[in-house]
């Protein structure tokens, strides 16, 4: 379809306000939304530490209490006294403290020696004082970390009973310097969970070591004593030995929701958080990117009508361009632009330059063409596509080698000018046959032709396709000499060898001069192959390679084998009757010049 040069130029005005105006509100809205997510990390960052400040200080003010009031229970009962005014008193106005037990150490073990509760709290829910001894062993009270002089602090809130933590200190110490006592006080949750009821957009708890939620905003959460520990900010926090303020970006394992965080720990082993919804601190950038997008619809609006009117006064020039590239696609490099195109402005300058790039485009056609005559055309685009320097690539090619034979003594009998119109009649079949096949004529060595399947560019039927090559110029051969010899000229016997394995394929020489070539092993071997056929008496030998990758698909003869020179093992060499069709059928391709008198080669000696 045909799209005018005006449409196209409104439509790449509008394009460009449209990423232009795309980028500047996208980029507007990305400062924007780091402007808010610095602030709300900031806040984040705020509230954590705040919370935290309100949470070390009641913890430590519990602790203080816990350790004055345990000192004199655990006074109290190393004196056996059966009462303590002191304790009592203190004792009963604690409003924080529910119970507290003192506890001896008893090598890795603890005993209970001491133990004072207020039985109000637990009146209302029908509990007996052993509860709280119960919920110290259900949630595996940490008895051993406190003896090892660490300050413990655990939910032991159960339902229908009193929200309660669990504070464990170590109180006295042995001659040794080892804990002897410690002090293990149930205490009511609502003084550590008063700093988190405050309902804002961010979501703030406390858990313990564990992730076992402490305090929380949504007090059931603290009274289930729910752990948050596959949560991955608490899972972050619990690994991080860092004692100071951190910040995150998570996303929520039950909202699927992206969050941003931070954390902090207290000396208690408590950890504080604080996270809000990145969808939350988004919105008000979100907003900012539908108003600049209607700004911008605004303005494409008046663009649009602008450019249709620009446009008009680049379209005539331009469609005549566009009507003589079409010219010059068809391979006609005599056009001159200028002459078409009168205006004086880049338009009239890309007229003067596109004259330019035709007698540019008309030169590289004519080499070319020049360069796919000497080395074919696959080789010639290998050229021309890259950098010309000396050396090659290992590749696996099928290299084929034919010579004609008794040419010495056609030669003789014949003037230079029909030796050379033979060889061009002859070579005109074969190199057409090869060019059919994807092979590559690398070089003519007098009457000898040598060829190449796999280079400069490799395929899957290289070896299948030069060997189809080699059984279509035997027919070929066959209607040629059926002209010459109507032409009383003599019949033309060629011998062709074909081996496969790997090869250097590129440039030898030197910077002066280079030629574009296939060596190695593969190409001596079948030299020595094509030799082979004059002693076999065959106009075509394969080797033992060639015949394994086609077995199905071809018509093999074992030939005999031969010792080669330059080879310490004898070579198994195959002759090739024919192929096999698709529906198992075959078909044998056989002419007069298929065979003929076997003679004495030098280098081959028949075994």
């Amino acid at each position: 379809m045909r799209i005018p040069i005006s449409i196209k130029l409104i439509l790449l005005v509008s394009l460009l306000l449209v990423v232009t105006t795309a980028f500047i509100a996208d980029k507007s809205s990305h400062q924007f939304v780091e402007v808010l997510t610095d602030r709300e990390k900031g806040g984040n960052y705020s509230s954590v530490t705040n919370r935290l400040r309100l949470v070390d200080s009641i913890l430590y003010s519990m602790k203080d209490r816990v350790e004055v009031l345990g000192t004199m229970l655990a006074q109290k009962a190393q004196n056996n006294l059966s009462s303590s005014k002191d304790f009592e008193i203190n004792f009963e106005k604690d409003r924080d403290i529910i119970a507290l037990g003192i506890y001896k150490t008893n090598g890795n073990s603890e005993q209970r020696v001491a133990f004072e509760i207020k039985t109000e709290f637990l009146e209302p829910f029908h509990l007996p004082n052993s509860f709280v001894e119960t919920a110290l062993r259900y949630v595996h009270f940490p008895f051993h970390s406190v003896m090892e002089k660490n300050i413990e602090l655990v939910n032991t809130s159960f339902p229908h009973a009193p929200p309660m933590i669990t504070m464990g200190i170590p109180i006295l110490q042995d001659e040794m310097g080892n804990v002897s006592h410690i002090a293990v006080a149930s205490l009511s949750l609502d003084s550590l969970q008063k700093p988190f009821v405050e309902k804002t957009e961010r979501t703030l708890f406390l858990t313990d070591r564990q992730g076992t939620v402490l305090a929380h905003q949504d007090e059931g959460l603290a009274l289930s004593r729910i752990n948050l520990a596959s949560s991955p900010i608490v899972q972050k926090a619990l690994a991080d030995h860092n004692s100071i303020p951190q910040q995150t970006q998570f996303a929520d394992p039950t909202t699927q929701k992206e969050q941003i965080g931070a954390y902090a720990k207290s000396s208690f082993g408590v950890i504080a958080f604080s996270q809000i919804e990145l969808e939350k601190i988004l919105e008000p950038a979100r907003q900012v990117n539908r108003d600049a997008f209607l700004i911008a619809g605004e303005a494409i609006a008046v663009a649009f009508f602008i450019s249709f009117l620009f446009s008009i006064s680049l379209t005539s020039p331009i469609e005549k361009l566009a009507d003589l590239i079409q010219v010059v696609a068809r391979g006609n490099f005599d056009v001159q632009a200028r002459l078409l195109v009168k205006s004086h402005d880049e338009v009239g300058d890309l007229a003067t330059a596109f004259d330019k790039m035709t007698i540019g485009l008309k030169e590289r056609d004519k080499v070319k063409s020049l360069f796919s005559k000497f080395h074919g055309s696959s080789v010639a685009d290998d050229l021309i596509n890259n950098d010309v320097t000396v050396g090659g690539q290992n590749r696996d090619v099928t290299v084929f080698f034919s010579d004609i034979r008794g040419f010495t003594s056609f030669s003789e009998n014949r003037s230079p000018e029909q030796v050379v119109e033979m060889l061009n009649e002859y070579f005109s079949v074969m190199v057409s046959i090869i060019n059919k096949h994807g092979g590559v004529v690398d070089k003519f060595i007098g009457d000898a032709i040598m060829a190449v399947w796999g280079a400069p560019k490799e395929t899957p039927d290289d070896t299948r396709n030069a060997l189809t090559a080699c059984l279509e110029m035997r027919r070929a051969l066959h209607i040629l000499n059926s002209k010459r010899l109507e032409s009383q000229e003599p019949a033309i016997l060629i011998g062709m060898g074909l081996h496969s394995g790997r090869a250097i394929s590129g440039t030898i020489g030197s910077e002066e001069r280079m030629e574009y070539t296939v060596i190695g092993d593969t190409v001596n071997l079948t030299s020595r192959i094509e030799a082979s056929t004059k002693a076999f008496g065959a106009d075509l030998l394969v080797s033992e390679t060639v015949a394994s990758r086609l077995p199905d698909q071809f018509v093999f003869e074992l030939g005999g084998t031969a010792e080669v020179k330059g080879k310490s093992e004898p070579l198994k060499l195959f002759k090739v009757r024919g192929f096999r069709k698709s529906d198992g059928t075959v078909e044998i391709i056989q002419t007069p010049y298929s065979d003929y008198e076997k003679g004495h080669v030098d280098k081959v000696k028949v075994a």
